[in-house]
C-alpha cells in the first residue's frame, strides 16, 4: 500500500513538473510569437516608408555633371536612403508602357522632363521633413519642381501609429496575462509540497535551505521551457517563410536574436520570481492555514 502511494505521489510530482513547464513554454512562445508580429510590422513600416520618397523635376538646360552633382548631394544627406536618375527617354517609355500609346508620335516631342526619384530613410518619411526638404531643394537653380503625395504621407503615417499603438497595448496586455499564467502555474506547483516545506521547518531547517531547491528547479523550469519556446518560434518562424517568400527580406537576423534573448531572461526571471514569492508564502503562513490555502 505505502509503496503505491509513493508510486502516485512520485507520478503526481511528475506531471506537475511537466505542466508547469508546458504552461511556461505556451506563454513564452505566444509573447514570442508576438515578438516576431512586432519585429515585422516594424520592418514592414520601414519597407513601407521608405518607398515613399519625392520626385525632383529638373529643368530642360540642366547638363548631366550638374545632375549628377545633385546625386552626390543628395546622396549624402543623412536622410536619403536612395536615388534613382530617370532621363526623358527613360519617363517616356515607362509613360508610353503604363498608358499602352505612344503619345510622343501624336504630341511630336517628349514633353516630359527628366527627374530623380528620391527615396527617405524611414525616421524621416513624414510631412514635416518633406516639407523641410521641399523648402530647400526648390531653392536649387536646377529644380523646376519637387512634387510627392503629401495626403498620402500624411495618412500612411496616422495609420501606422494608430496601428503601433493598438499592437503595442494588446502586447502590454498579454504580458501582464503571461506573467499571471506562469505566477499561478508555478504557486499551484509549490502549492503541492506545501506540507512538505512546513515538514522541513519543524525539523529545523533554515528558509534558506528549504527555499534552494525549489528556486533551482524554477530557474532549471525557465530555462527548459524558454529553449521549447524558441524552437518552436524558429520552426514557426520557417514554415511562414515558406508559405511566404517575401517575410525574408524583412527579416533581421540581429532583432531576432534579441528577441530569442528577451524570450529566455523573460523565461528565467518570471519562473524564478514567481517560485520565491510561492516558497515564501508557504514559509510563513500559519499550519491552520494550510489545508485552505
Amino acid at each position: 500500500m505505502a509503496a503505491h502511494e509513493d508510486k502516485y505521489t512520485k507520478r503526481r510530482l511528475k506531471t506537475s513538473y511537466l505542466s508547469t513547464i508546458v504552461g511556461i513554454t505556451m506563454v513564452l512562445y505566444m509573447l514570442g510569437l508576438l515578438g516576431l508580429i512586432l519585429m515585422h510590422a516594424k520592418k514592414l513600416s520601414d519597407h513601407v516608408k521608405e518607398n515613399i520618397g519625392f520626385t525632383v523635376f529638373l529643368n530642360e538646360e540642366v547638363n548631366e555633371a550638374d545632375v549628377i552633382q545633385l546625386r552626390k548631394t543628395l546622396d549624402a544627406r543623412a536622410y536619403v536612403k536612395s536615388t534613382e536618375y530617370i532621363t526623358k527617354e527613360k519617363a517616356a517609355a515607362d509613360l508610353q508602357k503604363d498608358i499602352g500609346e505612344d503619345f510622343i508620335s501624336f504630341l511630336g516631342y517628349n514633353p516630359l522632363p527628366a527627374s530623380i526619384d528620391v527615396r527617405l530613410k524611414a525616421d524621416f518619411a513624414n510631412s514635416d521633413s518633406l516639407t523641410v526638404l521641399e523648402n530647400e531643394l526648390v531653392k536649387n537653380k536646377d529644380v523646376k519642381e519637387v512634387s510627392y503625395q503629401k495626403s498620402l504621407v500624411s495618412t500612411l503615417n496616422e495609420n501606422l501609429r494608430k496601428i503601433s499603438l493598438i499592437i503595442l497595448g494588446f502586447s502590454a496586455l498579454l504580458l501582464i496575462i503571461a506573467i499571471a499564467l506562469i505566477n499561478n502555474t508555478i504557486r499551484l506547483s509549490v502549492y503541492s509540497k506545501r506540507f512538505l516545506i512546513r515538514t522541513m521547518q519543524l525539523i529545523g531547517a533554515t528558509e534558506k535551505f528549504i527555499r534552494k531547491p525549489f528556486l533551482l528547479k524554477g530557474f532549471v523550469q525557465g530555462i527548459i521551457g524558454s529553449v521549447l519556446a524558441i524552437i518552436l518560434l524558429i520552426f514557426t518562424l520557417y514554415l511562414a517563410q515558406k508559405e511566404v517568400p517575401e517575410l525574408q527580406e524583412l527579416q533581421d537576423a540581429a532583432l531576432f536574436i534579441k528577441l530569442l534573448i528577451f524570450v529566455t531572461v523573460l523565461g528565467i526571471i518570471i519562473s524564478w520570481i514567481s517560485t520565491y514569492m510561492a516558497v515564501r508564502k508557504y514559509l510563513r503562513i500559519q499550519t491552520d492555514y494550510l489545508y485552505y490555502h
